[in-house]
């Protein structure tokens, strides 16, 4: 199967020679290319230039022609930070949040992690599937080629075995690329309210060499926050999935202050997310080490939490990912361009930097930046053409629409 889009407006984010992610101001810089063409063959993407140099075509087999006259041609997002795998809403709690209650008041009554838990105990793993395919497919269509998954919504060996499971087996339906996360530690089960630390132990005594028996987890992540768990915790934890196989993740600074950034980069961390109190002393952590800060703007937005500082962290030099934190509680959306419309309105981020962020570092964020991310000789063919619009500026400018008219995934045009 082949495929040449041609009289393309703008092709964006192209790579002569491949880079595995852009920090400080080299994210206002994006490779363009106008009124130009792509060639896809199979899954991989074989070539692009200028319309003025294109050779023609030499053999029409198998080949289908894409006109994109006035349309833009550019890499899908990838979304490193996701808990799409879930049983039931929370728009309850939504409300709730409206009347004056905290995110903490709301988990107290046990809302929140505890209330998706509930639902997910109860839910089937064919019920699970089935709403997790329709959530994918919803963000494929607006233009995202890869994703993370969390479990997290478990608390329970069997609950969390169950979400696992699920992701894997969303692996083998959904084109998307996906990687798994194993988050035992979200929060801490109503069993174990008097005894953290036997779920502590539950975690990596029971759970993860569960785990690694059935080779069900890329990553491991935790929510480092008050009344969830501690630094030394995350320390603690992230090594023990360190042994076991799975590179760290880490929930960090989202409510406070409290740790997980400067524990992420003690562990080696690939990345650690959202990041609404980072501190001068973890941007200098960051500074010296490989961990991708990654910025979740709609949780932040939902939630009407603080900015995270993003502006500052560029400025210090850093990379910066956007994901979506598509999930029931604190962003039920997982729209990359809403996302990055966000970025720029309230996080001051200009649309070059969203769209660094939105696909080769959160590329980074998923090690998937030597084959995502970009468009380049040799990567996987996953991107998407949009209506016609004046330049990518417009994308995240027109917040609220779905500009993507096409979507092409390991070189298949999906519908």
């Amino acid at each position: 199967m082949k495929i040449l889009i041609k009289n393309i407006k703008q092709l964006v984010q192209t790579e002569e020679e491949p880079k595995l992610k852009v920090s400080g101001k080299e994210m206002k810089k994006l490779n363009c290319i106008n009124d130009a063409w792509l060639a896809i063959e199979d899954d991989i993407i074989a070539g692009f230039g200028r319309m003025d140099d294109w050779e023609g075509i030499s053999d029409w087999t198998n080949l289908t022609v894409i006109d994109a006259t006035d349309k833009l041609v550019m890499p899908c997002y990838c979304d490193s930070h996701t808990h799409i795998v879930y049983a039931g809403s929370r728009e309850g709690e939504f409300v709730d949040r409206i009347n004056g209650l905290t995110y903490d008041e709301i988990f107290e009554r046990g809302g929140g992690i505890l209330n998706s838990a509930k639902k997910l105990h109860e839910a089937t793993e064919e019920e699970l599937v089935e709403s997790a395919l329709k959530r994918l497919n919803e963000i494929m269509m607006q233009g995202t080629g890869a994703v993370e998954i969390k479990s997290g919504y478990g608390l329970s060996t069997e609950s969390e075995l169950k979400m696992l499971r699920v992701i894997k087996k969303l692996k083998t339906l959904s084109p998307l690329t996906i990687k798994a996360t194993f988050l035992g530690a979200h929060a801490i089960p109503t069993l174990y309210k008097n005894n953290k630390r036997a779920y502590i132990d539950l975690l990596i005594n029971e759970m993860m060499p569960r785990i690694v028996e059935e080779q069900l987890a890329d990553y491991c992540d935790i929510f480092c926050e008050q009344n969830y768990f501690t630094k030394e915790e995350t320390i603690e934890i992230l090594t023990a999935g360190k042994k076991h196989g799975m590179t760290p993740k880490v929930h960090a600074e989202q409510m406070s202050n409290s740790g997980g950034t400067l524990a992420g980069v003690e562990v080696g961390a690939i990345s650690v997310d959202h990041l609404e109190y980072l501190g001068n002393a973890e941007i200098s952590a960051l500074q010296n080490s490989k961990t991708m800060p990654t910025i979740l703007p709609g949780a932040a937005f939902f939630l009407s939490l603080p900015n995270p500082p993003a502006r500052r962290m560029i400025d210090a030099g850093l990379a910066i990912a956007v994901a979506s934190d598509y999930n029931p509680g604190s962003c039920p959306s997982g729209n990359m361009n809403f996302m990055m419309s966000v970025c720029c309105v309230q996080f001051k981020m200009t649309p070059e930097e969203t769209i660094n962020a939105a696909t080769i570092n959160s590329a980074y964020a998923m090690d998937l930046s030597k084959t995502h991310g970009s468009i380049a000789v040799g990567k996987k063919a996953n991107v998407f053409i949009t209506k016609e619009i004046p330049g990518y500026s417009f994308i995240p400018y027109s917040f609220g629409s779905n500009l993507v008219e096409t979507v092409i995934i390991n070189g298949k045009i999906m519908n």
